[in-house]
């Protein structure tokens, strides 16, 4: 069965089909095997509706519907003219900028893809300016716009804490720690190039300056603190949290800014249901798709074929690293982590490892491997935005992506780089 429905998948995304196509077919021929006299149509949309009933997938549009109104108003410009007022000065300043900028731009959206447009937009440019070679300033910015799916809100996180059973809220604080370690891993290397390659600083800005743009950025900045401070001081669920996001979004670009009009909104919302759309039928045909497999014991024989049980916590922990690391490199994360995590769920509860651990040992993987060649999705967004060939943006990557592993290899080693805020908040 194994064998069938994989190479059936496989297939159809050789042919060209979009990756909701195989996983619809795959479920299907999945349930047309597995089971008589019932009528098979009436139980797969069964299950998918499963897939999509959870309350905790309503934070996934409107934390969407929030990234593209700050993208389209002012936001993310506000958020990286005050990054850029402290640190620009110092060398690599302006690349240190740019991942700080995709770092807070990542805290208030959760979107890779957006963080890539609104980041890189308005700094690729001025990188390039300033003397940075393109191959450099595409691999960080599509490198560190990664850091959004550790720092929340979270897109990935959303979907694997629905799909595990495990809490969102725990996920978002565990996510900190790692993401800011790669945010100084980061800074330390794009000081360590501008150095070597001898790039010039930016025109340092004045104390009233900076204190400007920081009132500037006052309101943007409210983001993280209705989703970090809203969550933790008990005052919103995470879903709650994603809808006040929203609204603040409205009252902030179209209130007090003024930058977005009222069909600006119904073209950003029309835009946001499209992609909704999408991410929906993408999680409730993996979730028939899970269903499937789970039945057939499919998991139980994949992991007894690569004799995962008897490796220990740490080993099943690497081999989840270079499944999803694998795995994003060909697939979109979201359905990576609707088709493995249940495949990965038995030996993980049987080995003992904490599912916030795991959780954000996967989703560092799905990072990684969203921004890696072949076919990591943050590539083409990136190609799509700059216009630029496929070997420009990629060729800049590898020293971004060794980083991401030692950070990946520190998560495994010393597990409290991740649950030492989990710890603090929750236990």
């Amino acid at each position: 069965m194994a064998t069938v429905l994989f190479s059936v998948m496989i297939v159809l995304l050789l042919v060209g089909f979009p990756m909701m196509v195989p996983l619809i077919i795959a479920a299907f021929i999945g349930f047309f095997e597995m089971f008589n006299g019932i009528d098979k149509m009436d139980f797969m949309v069964q299950q998918f509706m499963a897939g999509i009933r959870p309350a905790s997938l309503i934070a996934v549009p409107m934390f969407i519907f929030a990234a593209d109104i700050m993208t389209r108003g002012q936001s993310a410009d506000r958020l990286i003219d005050m990054v850029m007022k402290f640190v620009g000065h110092i060398k690599g300043g302006l690349a240190v900028s740019t991942a700080t900028a995709c770092t807070l731009f990542g805290a208030v959206s959760g979107s890779t893809q957006a963080t890539v447009v609104a980041v890189g937009s308005p700094l690729r440019p001025r990188m390039l300016k300033a003397g940075y070679k393109d191959s450099f300033v595409l691999a960080l910015i599509v490198n560190a716009s990664d850091i959004a799916f550790l720092i929340p809100p979270s897109i990935g996180m959303i979907i694997y804490g629905v799909i595990s059973n495990t809490s969102i809220s725990e996920l978002f604080i565990a996510g900190v720690g790692p993401g800011l370690l790669i945010l100084v891993m980061f800074s330390v290397y794009s000081m360590i190039y501008a150095t070597i390659h001898h790039v010039p600083t930016e025109p340092k800005a004045s104390w009233p300056e900076r204190m400007k743009a920081v009132r500037d950025a006052i309101w943007p900045l409210g983001f993280p603190v209705i989703i970090v401070g809203g969550i933790y001081g008990g005052i919103f669920s995470p879903t709650e949290a994603a809808a006040a996001c929203v609204l603040y979004a409205l009252i902030l670009e179209f209130v007090v800014f003024r930058s977005l009009s009222l069909l600006d909104i119904y073209r950003t919302a029309k835009s946001t249901g499209l992609i909704t759309a999408v991410v929906f039928i993408l999680v409730g045909a993996g979730a028939a798709f899970s269903w499937v497999i789970s039945f057939a014991q499919i998991p139980q024989e994949i992991l007894s074929t690569i004799g995962i049980a008897d490796m220990g916590p740490t080993g099943v922990l690497v081999v989840i690293s270079i499944a999803f690391f694998i795995g994003c490199m060909f697939v979109d994360p979201i359905v990576v982590i609707l088709i493995l995590v249940p495949i990965f769920a038995p030996v993980v509860e049987a080995t003992g490892l904490d599912p916030v651990l795991v959780g954000i040992v996967i989703t560092l993987q799905v990072a990684i491997g969203s921004a890696t060649p072949p076919f990591g999705c943050d590539i083409f967004t990136a190609i799509a935005v700059f216009k630029r060939p496929y070997m420009d943006v990629v060729r800049g990557t590898p020293p971004f992506v060794l980083m991401l592993f030692v950070v990946s290899a520190l998560l495994i080693i010393f597990p409290q780089i991740a649950l030492f805020l989990r710890d603090l908040a929750f236990r």
